[in-house]
């Protein structure tokens, strides 16, 4: 990986790491307006689970080099 690359992601780490717990957290809430009864706890579990399965998903097209030339 070049230094540039790494440069500008390190930049960027707090920015990426600070939008997936946005996603998160308006996912946990949007299940709280949905289903007002819901347990937080459970719905904080699949919510990271559809959220890692996809991050999985992701890695493979990466392997796959779908992403190469993006």
């Amino acid at each position: 990986m070049s230094d540039v690359l790494v440069q500008e992601l390190s930049a960027r780490k707090h920015e990426i790491e600070k939008e997936i717990e946005l996603l998160f957290k308006a996912n946990l809430k949007i299940t709280d307006w949905d289903v007002p009864e819901a347990d937080d706890e459970k719905a904080a579990e699949i919510i990271l689970r559809v959220m890692e399965k996809k991050i999985h998903a992701l890695q493979a097209d990466v392997k796959a080099g779908k992403y190469t030339n993006y």
